[in-house]
């Protein structure tokens, strides 16, 4: 079910109020869900039934970003404040220390999260924050493209590309390596979403000095990737793990940039295996 929750968020100026939109769904030890960048909590849809037969699950819209309200004027959309929001956030809903898996920038906020020592595992699919500057501004530019693309595009043009499996690979195959099996109303409110997240042009900019550079002793980490994300490449897996290297490794054959819809039965056994 669809919920929000408001609270309050220690900054700079004073507490500030914050609201968060999420789905919760499930039970067992809590799991924290955080998406990417453009995106929204619904690209976590292809795996929660699995997950929420183990686990509390808590899928989240993160500050700007589908149904969540844009943060307060003068909050950065930064590192630092977006995991005091997510701090927060887990003390609003008595979420003691849970779990935490994400994709992408939702990658990144788990590691924070981790180096902090807010959850009890971490879980991160193609996490941001382990490129060169190069891999960096490659994959801004394709960033800003996609956003470009998505704001021009009329929607009765997007609802009828995404009724074919071609139209869909024209919108979704570089975040996807199997665009087809998203679903059109999936294709269509991601496309959306994109095109109508108020966090998305300070978060990128935020991002640009963005490295992960600490390991995280004491907390299990598991590192996915996919083996055709043409977005965050690679070979920034094998980066990441000689900056954490006690974290698991796990290869995702077959899967792009958002392995989710690409192979949920594999992603979700990577998550639940990172979070016993």
């Amino acid at each position: 079910m669809s919920a929000t929750v408001s609270f309050k968020v220690p900054t700079p100026r004073g507490p500030q109020p914050v609201t968060v939109s999420y789905a919760r769904v499930g039970s067992g030890e809590p799991l924290l869900l955080l998406h990417g960048i453009g995106h929204h909590r619904q690209a976590w849809d292809p795996v929660l039934d699995i997950l929420a037969a183990e686990r509390d699950v808590i899928a989240v819209d993160l500050p700007g970003f589908g149904a969540s309200p844009a943060l307060p004027d003068g909050l950065a959309y930064d590192l630092p404040t977006t995991t005091a929001v997510f701090t927060s956030f887990c003390e609003a809903l008595e979420l003691e220390r849970p779990h935490v898996a994400g994709n992408s920038l939702g990658g990144l906020l788990a590691l924070e999260l981790g180096r902090e020592k807010a959850v009890r595992s971490v879980t991160a699919l193609s996490p941001a924050g382990f490129w060169s500057e190069a891999e960096r501004r490659y994959a801004f530019g394709i960033l800003l493209t996609m956003r470009h693309i998505s704001r021009r595009l009329p929607v009765p043009l997007v609802e009828q590309l995404s009724r074919s499996a071609a139209g869909r690979t024209v919108l979704t195959s570089t975040i996807y390596a199997r665009p087809a099996r998203r679903s059109p109303e999936a294709v269509v409110a991601e496309t959306l979403a994109l095109a109508q997240a108020t966090g998305f042009d300070q978060t990128l900019r935020a991002g640009g000095s963005v490295q992960f550079t600490d390991d995280l002793p004491g907390i299990p980490v598991t590192l996915g990737w996919g083996t055709r994300d043409w977005l965050l490449v690679r070979r920034q897996g094998v980066r990441a793990k000689t900056i954490i290297p006690r974290a698991r490794l796990v290869r995702l054959p077959g899967c792009g940039h958002c392995p989710m819809n690409d192979d949920p039965a594999l992603v979700a056994r990577v998550i639940l295996d990172g979070s016993r």
